[in-house]
């Protein structure tokens, strides 16, 4: 019982970051976190319902699939990030002579703000959904709830950090590489228990 719980708190430290990269966007409020979170909870209990139906289902070991979306779900994390903010600079290059619309900038914001949610949403989901995995049959209703507390607590946490003037001076990039990372390394832990290291 104790092990699940510290599980979901120690694989959810990746929501830290993620709330460091949204307090550091001007136009996202604590609102707009306390939203992404309501629904991260819903997911992480879904994504618990569904793990036992899934796991009767899947005929060889669940840890390989676990350790293995981790490790592609991390190196998404750090790719996608690369790849946006290349795109980012070109068509900032492009825009150079043409003046930038108000409200077609605002409207970017919250684009980049609702995909932000959503991918620590579906993150959130996976993880529960491996936790479930992993400790079947002994697994419990607070897989899902830890998983979706610590992830409010850490990215509340960064949140409210990143609106102090020192983090400010953090890299972003630095966030979404230790973001990934952290799901990357779960990933090979999940693989090392089910090689038997």
């Amino acid at each position: 019982m104790f092990m699940p719980v510290l599980s979901g708190i120690i694989v959810s430290v990746d929501a830290f970051f993620i709330g460091l990269s949204l307090g550091l966007q001007k136009r996202c409020a604590f609102l707009h976190l306390a939203l992404i979170n309501g629904f991260l909870l819903g997911l992480c209990v879904i994504g618990f319902l569904i793990a036992g139906q899934i796991y009767e289902l899947i005929e060889f070991d669940a840890d390989l699939v676990v350790g293995l979306s981790f490790i592609a779900l991390g190196l998404w994390c750090i790719l996608h990030y690369f790849i946006s903010a290349h795109i980012k600079r070109r068509k900032s290059i492009e825009e150079v002579s043409v003046p930038e619309d108000r409200g077609s900038a605002e409207k970017t914001s919250l684009k980049t703000i609702i995909l932000v949610g959503l991918v620590m949403s579906l993150e959130a989901m996976m993880i529960a959904m491996g936790l479930t995995f992993i400790f079947l049959p002994h697994s419990t209703f607070l897989i899902p709830l830890t998983v979706a507390f610590a992830h409010f607590g850490y990215s509340s946490l960064s949140f409210y950090l990143a609106r102090t003037r020192h983090v400010k001076r953090i890299p972003v990039v630095l966030t979404h590489v230790i973001s990934g990372l952290a799901l990357i390394i779960y990933g090979l832990m999940a693989l090392f228990v089910e090689i038997g290291m």
